[in-house]
């Protein structure tokens, strides 16, 4: 298996650290580059909307590359969907400004944004049916998982490379140049990752879909037959994906713009955790097998709607200490709490047929209804307080939304079907 949970991984890991590296330039640096005659507050908007664009794309990835995945073969879809990702990322590295082009500069910036969200849209599906169908039943929750962790490397990548480049390039030098380097150096990783993903074969369960000539002629519409699983896969990732972008993308542009933190020690411990992450994404997804999934996966939204109240306190203690504590918490427990199980959880609703569409839709749509917007929801409610919940902290709303989304994902729970330790849906073709 190790093969295939690197071929599997370290693309994911590539194809993250490239969409998370924009999201926190997002914050600091595209504002001033590509939006500069906006007030910097509305510019944090503007750049957090081209952002938005991304996670709008990518239920539309995983529509095309699902049908491709299902039709074509998994193996094949995603060399596409990484050779997808280094070239947009590439052409962002090299993209002229505002000052130099003008309004071009932010439709461009916009456009390889779409096209890096339908890469992503289409890789997450390949990446996990990769290790689901070479891997066995009874500890498919632990196989799935690998994958999974390619999203914390891509967030500890991708900080530690602000991190490096911002010393590298001080002051305006790193919203000049020092920005663009790391896109252009991440071509080089998009190479290995190829040469790795060119190595293996196609699963053998999808193979034995082909011998047996049974795949599906028109997989988007077959997988709407299977509605009710595609709902709940968008609502049980409410409760991870809402958290997850407040965690990451929204927390820096409150910890730096509202806070007044240091730079240095948002990125370190988004470093910190997700390293830490690595570790408890696939312990918790082996976990998973033992207990079942769905009891696991309720028990952790329910934790994650208590945490949120302690860690925006923790976090506006604006202690170093403390502060560390409350991303570690958030990115190393709460998060991989739910994220360690959940590819399993929504891959085996599927049969081999449609798998690669049910699955990457019911995944990707979550990003239109949870993640993408979460950023922009927090930054309102943070600039709206005062007339939404007048004597109350700003925070506190966060914190609130937060377990909202938490309690979306425990109901979604509820009707859901349990696969653990027993084949998949329809999964003998």
């Amino acid at each position: 298996m190790l093969p295939i949970i690197t071929a599997s991984t370290l693309g994911t890991a590539i194809e993250w650290y490239n969409f998370f590296f924009y999201g926190f330039l997002a914050v600091k640096v595209f504002p001033a580059v590509f939006f500069p005659r906006l007030d910097p507050f509305v510019g944090i908007i503007a750049s957090f909307s081209a952002n938005f664009v991304g996670f709008a794309a990518r239920p539309l990835g995983g529509a095309f590359f699902g049908w491709s995945g299902d039709r074509v073969g998994r193996r094949s879809t995603l060399v596409v969907t990484l050779l997808l990702m280094g070239i947009t990322t590439i052409l962002i590295g090299i993209l002229p400004d505002y000052a130099t082009i003008g309004i071009a500069a932010p439709l461009l910036l916009t456009a390889l944004r779409f096209l890096q969200g339908v890469s992503v849209g289409g890789e997450w599906g390949g990446s996990v049916l990769l290790a689901m169908e070479y891997g066995d039943d009874r500890r498919r929750g632990f196989w799935t998982s690998w994958p999974q962790t390619g999203v914390p490397i891509g967030v500890g990548l991708s900080a530690l490379a602000v991190l490096l480049f911002q010393n590298l390039y001080p002051g305006t030098a790193f919203e000049s140049i020092g920005w663009r380097i790391p896109f252009l150096l991440s071509a080089m990783l998009v190479l290995v990752a190829l040469y790795i993903r060119l190595r293996i074969l196609e699963t053998p369960v999808f193979a034995k879909v082909k011998a047996a000539q049974q795949e599906s002629r028109a997989p988007l519409l077959e997988v709407w037959s299977h509605w009710r699983e595609v709902l709940l896969a968008v609502l049980l990732r409410s409760g991870e994906q809402a958290p997850f972008y407040i965690f990451t993308t929204f927390a820096l542009s409150y910890g730096l713009e509202v806070l007044h933190l240091d730079t240095s020690l948002l990125y370190t411990g988004l470093a910190l955790a997700a390293l830490t992450s690595c570790i408890s994404i696939p312990a918790f997804g082996a976990l998973s097998d033992r207990v079942g999934r769905r009891r696991w996966y309720m028990l952790g939204a329910l934790l994650m709607a208590l945490f949120a109240f302690p860690y925006v306190l923790l976090l506006n203690t604006k202690n170093p200490l403390l502060v560390i504590m409350a991303i570690a918490l958030s990115l190393s427990i709460f998060h991989p709490w739910l994220y360690g199980p959940q590819a399993a959880l929504i891959a085996e609703q599927f049969g081999p047929r449609t798998r690669y569409t049910g699955a990457s839709l019911g995944y990707q749509l979550a990003s239109i209804t949870a993640g993408g917007p979460a950023p922009l929801i927090a930054t309102y409610l943070l600039a709206n307080h005062d007339r939404l919940a007048p004597g109350y902290p700003a925070y506190m709303l966060i914190a609130a939304y937060i377990a909202c989304m938490a309690a979306i994902s425990f109901i979604a729970m509820l009707p859901l079907r349990e696969y653990t330790g027993k084949a998949a849906a329809q999964d003998r073709v």
